[in-house]
């Protein structure tokens, strides 16, 4: 019997984690991200998984190990924020050019300098080019489905890359939210036996990773990456149609709210969403046909979907959780930007840089974008492309 309880957002991480049950999963705790580890150690300590949980001395060291095991022929698991990713940094780029399945769990904080510890999407887009999948997850439930969806996505044949699953840090990873799990069973079943390919154990059919490859052959190495995220696509909407037939709750690339006849609409990511969804609401009580477009997967980015799902808005305002410093706007901007320049009728595109450091982003917040959205459809000139919303002056 399916079981609904309250948690955490790390909390509904953990227990995915033991559900899936991976071999290995090395761990080097970091804020806001710990209580996963502090919770997925206590499952290995009493028994509910056969995980050999790895300690090890940084999270450099931690995701070392992650490519050692997944190469050794392992089904691997890890989780971290902010600064510990960065300084995975190097590895993440060894994991995804050797082709490795894996799946991790960040909560999305600010990078330092000043030191922050609150929620911030600097740190995982700050990553977007390293060649992993990215999903975004609004709250506890969904990231509790993202990790699930993320093992076979990640080991499918014609993907085999790592996955990287955000949730917005303390909004989302410290607060306790309603759970609908699935039972054990079907999350094995979803998931299905791990058969590694080329495994590094495998002495008869000896294999090499992380070997040389100067100009002769690095370029044709990349293509095949690129290749297998744009393979990753189909592979995304089919376990996403696959959950939805198991839990009721089926994934795509992105989530869109009242966009039928929507004549400015919002593009954001995360939390963020459940603060706008409201203002929707708000706004279409008072006749403004306000919509909203959640994205789920930042990669590979559905650029033709997206402009597909805006092609009959007139202003689309996009909320970023960090900026490009010396950019143009933020990195969910320039990309939506980028997936509406060839479309046949283009909406004009607005830019809000939000809630860096963990700022709170409340309904006033959301109605200001609103409303300069709504006086740009009403022939506003745009200027500036790019404000700070919330920024003291």
């Amino acid at each position: 019997m399916r079981e609904v309880i309250a948690i955490t957002g790390n909390g509904a991480a953990a227990q995915a984690m033991r559900q899936i049950n991976p071999d290995v999963c090395a761990a080097y705790p970091i804020t806001p991200s710990t209580q996963v580890m502090e919770d997925f150690s206590q499952f290995v300590a009493d028994g509910l998984v056969d995980t050999e949980l790895i300690t090890v001395e940084s999270e450099h060291s931690a995701q070392s190990a992650c490519v050692g095991a997944a190469a050794a022929g392992g089904r691997v698991m890890n989780a971290t924020s902010a600064n510990g990713l960065a300084l995975m940094w190097e590895i993440l780029y060894i994991a995804s050019g050797s082709r490795l399945p894996m799946v991790l769990t960040v909560a999305n904080r600010a990078l330092s300098s000043p030191i922050n510890i609150h929620a911030d999407h600097g740190d995982q887009m700050g990553c977007r080019d390293a060649g992993w999948i990215q999903f975004y997850s609004e709250n506890a439930q969904e990231q509790y489905d993202n990790l699930i969806q993320a093992i076979p996505i990640s080991e499918a044949m014609n993907v085999r890359l790592p996955v990287m699953v955000g949730m917005d840090g303390f909004i989302i990873s410290h607060s306790i939210e309603r759970l609908e799990m699935l039972e054990d069973a079907e999350v094995k079943e979803f998931i299905g036996e791990y058969k590694p390919h080329y495994p590094l154990l495998d002495i008869h059919n000896p294999v090499t990773y992380g070997a040389v490859a100067f100009h002769d052959y690095y370029f044709e190495c990349k293509r095949q990456q690129i290749e297998a995220m744009q393979c990753a696509k189909d592979v995304i909407l089919e376990f996403g149609k696959k959950y939805g037939k198991l839990s009721g709750r089926q994934y795509g690339f992105f989530v869109p709210y009242k966009l039928e006849d929507a004549e400015i609409a919002i593009v954001a990511i995360g939390s963020a969403c459940g603060t706008t969804r409201v203002m929707v609401d708000q706004l279409r009580q008072k006749g403004i046909k306000a919509g909203l477009l959640k994205i789920r997967c930042f990669r590979p980015f559905p650029a033709q979907e997206i402009a597909e799902a805006l092609t009959s808005v007139k202003v689309v305002a996009v909320l970023d959780r960090s900026d490009t410093f010396g950019g143009q706007g933020g990195p969910l901007f320039s990309e939506i930007r980028s997936a509406l320049y060839d479309a046949p009728v283009r909406p004009q595109i607005l830019n809000f840089i939000y809630g860096l450091g963990g700022r709170e982003l409340d309904l006033a917040l959301v109605e200001k974008a609103f409303a300069k959205a709504q006086n740009v459809a009403e022939g506003a000139a745009i200027a500036p492309v790019v404000e700070y919303l919330g920024v003291r002056e």
